[in-house]
């Protein structure tokens, strides 16, 4: 989505030219968003590139490796995606390719085209794949994760992937991202509720907190409708984590217009809160139609102003959990510590001889900061606890309140 992607996706391309030199058989592909109509200007700058393959075209690369003699046939592939033989222990998996909601600031829908949702069957079936080869958690990918399905035959909705999903044995935890206010409807809500293998956490970008801001992105929500959607969201699912994403500087926005910003993220007091500076994007309707009206110095004091908001706001929540006993599925070690995050997305580090990696393990909180907790294993417990099940605050949690809550 944004053009600071692409700049470092260009750096990267350039620093493989040694590489070729060293080794011309090296086959260099670059595939995704940045592919579009521009590819004569792509090859241009970029010679030492075999291939430029636009969003979910595979088959030329496969076509390529198999007639340089690399593999003696293309990988397995489901619904066009070659599977990694050893995934990570937290699998992606994209749902929903392109976007239909035209919003002023964002590329996608010209990069990527009209929505189009992958079939539910070859979803269930690439995330049991996946958990075959060693994921122990799947998350779900979209530009808007919550509009999948209304294109598919009988209309199937997000609920009805999750409630397929949960049931693939051995794997521990689902997650989806990126969801959009607009389509979060109370069945889906509701279906995160209740599914012992959905984690509790959503993103849910707001973007502003101003209503003439949000118009002019082209957002279809007002302010108090996505607070409301909030409310909705916890009062359904308590303890759950909802973190968002903030456009500050964007055209027309005023000191008034931040302001509501601002005060909307105090109010909501989000998990997490990713921010950034307007910047027009080529091609876009807000670069074609909207001037970029807020001075660079502005918009910089403006995101400063978001993140001292958000570091206060995150060190109080995850202060509540001191203390307190959460479920953490480990997936990697670093600096002699093993990492994972728990079912609400926080990231949690501890020591331990044993091998964790892939575990889901109980973890007592002893510090927190805005950025990440860290623990120690809990003393092992009586044996019954479901590897999926949920928990917040210590107990065992499938769809009731537990007794104390850190929101």
């Amino acid at each position: 989505v944004r053009q600071q992607a692409e700049d470092k996706a260009a750096s990267f391309l350039d620093s493989l030219k040694s590489l070729k030199r060293r080794r011309a058989d090296t086959i260099i592909a670059l595939t995704g968003c940045m592919v579009d109509a521009r590819t004569q200007t792509l090859q241009s700058r970029f010679p030492h590139v075999d291939l430029f393959l636009g969003p979910q075209r595979f088959e030329p690369l496969l076509e390529l490796v198999q007639e340089r003699g690399c593999v003696a046939a293309p990988p397995p592939v489901l619904g066009m995606r070659a599977l990694p033989a050893h995934p990570a222990i937290s699998a992606y998996i994209p749902i929903n390719h392109g976007c239909d909601e035209m919003c002023t600031y964002c590329i996608i829908p010209f990069r990527r085209g009209r929505e189009v949702s992958r079939p539910l069957d070859e979803l269930v079936g690439e995330a049991a794949t996946l958990v075959e080869r060693g994921a122990r958690e799947v998350v779900l990918l979209g530009q808007i994760v919550d509009t999948w399905g209304h294109d598919l035959p009988g209309a199937p909705d997000l609920a009805d992937l999750l409630a397929a999903l949960d049931p693939i044995p051995g794997l521990h935890r689902i997650r989806f991202l990126t969801s959009h206010p607009r389509p979060m409807t109370q069945r889906i809500i509701e279906a995160v509720g209740r599914l012992p293998k959905v984690c509790e956490h959503i993103n849910l970008p707001v973007q502003a907190g101003d209503d003439e801001v949000l118009r002019r992105m082209r957002r279809t929500y007002t302010a108090a409708e996505y607070t409301d959607l909030v409310g909705r969201i916890r009062a359904a699912i308590p303890g759950i984590a909802i973190s968002t994403d903030v456009i500050v500087g964007f055209s027309g926005e005023d000191e008034a217009a931040f302001e509501r910003t601002r005060r909307l993220l105090e109010k909501v007091r989000f998990d997490v809160v990713h921010v950034a500076m307007y910047s027009p994007r080529p091609g876009t309707y807000a670069w074609r139609d909207l001037p970029d009206d807020v001075p660079p110095e502005e918009k910089k004091r403006r995101l400063h102003a978001v993140e001292q908001l958000q570091e206060r706001v995150s060190t109080e929540i995850n202060q509540r959990l001191l203390g307190q006993t959460v479920q953490v599925l480990v997936e990697g070690c670093k600096d002699e510590k093993w990492y994972g995050r728990t079912r609400t997305d926080k990231l949690v580090f501890f020591a331990d001889e044993a091998r964790r990696l892939g575990q889901p393990v109980e973890i007592i909180v002893e510090g927190a900061g805005p950025w990440s907790l860290r623990g120690t294993p809990a003393p092992v417990v009586a044996a019954g606890r479901e590897a999926g099940a949920r928990q917040i605050n210590g107990p065992l949690f499938k769809g009731h309140a537990p007794s104390t809550s850190f929101f």
